[in-house]
This record gives structure tokens, C-alpha cells and sequence, in this order.
């Protein structure tokens, strides 16, 4: 068995090169608000989920842009109230949600 039953990876790059880039779309805000969220609802820590920072994810013109793993499920969203659909849905319920699928 994983650690963790969903492991979830923001993109939170920032490119210095003026090219689009996650975190010019609040990436690392959301991923920050993602953790708590998962903290509150008792969704965190072992044999559950895990909310990680990750560098360039290169799917920059998707973008902002996250994955869960183990089922490989690649979103893109806008708000909080995506990320909240995207915790409730597939994190807590393991139901992807088709209309932020990319």
C-alpha cells in the first residue's frame, strides 16, 4: 500500500522570462488554501492525502495546473471554489471532476 492513498501536486513554477507560468494565476495561494482545506476536513496525512508544491509541471498553456496521483488525473482551475469541488469531489468522494479535467 502507498503512504498515501491521493498524493496532489500544484504547479507553483514562476518563470523570470515574462512566458505563462501557474503561478502568475495564483498557483501557490490555491495550493496553500488546498493544504488547509485538506487539514480541516481530516482528509491530511497517512494512508490519506498530501498536498505538495511542485516545480514546472509543463503544461504552462493549461495552466494553473495540478495532478493527483495515483490515478493521474490532470486539472486545471481558476478559484478557490474549483479547489473546493476538486477536494470534495475526487479527494474526499474519488469522483473526478470532468469539467476542470485537462
Amino acid at each position: 500500500m502507498s503512504y498515501y492513498e491521493r498524493h496532489v501536486f500544484f504547479c507553483c513554477n514562476q518563470r523570470d522570462n515574462g512566458k505563462n507560468c501557474c503561478n502568475d494565476h495564483g498557483a501557490s495561494k490555491l495550493r496553500d488554501y488546498a493544504k488547509d482545506k485538506v487539514k480541516e476536513i481530516k482528509l491530511s496525512g497517512k494512508g490519506k492525502v498530501r498536498i505538495n508544491m511542485a516545480g514546472c509541471l509543463d503544461r504552462c498553456d493549461e495552466g494553473p495546473v495540478m495532478v493527483v496521483y495515483p490515478e493521474e488525473t490532470w486539472y486545471t482551475y481558476v478559484d478557490q471554489e474549483d479547489v473546493d469541488e476538486i477536494i470534495n469531489e475526487h479527494l474526499k468522494h474519488g469522483r473526478v471532476v470532468e469539467r476542470l479535467k485537462i
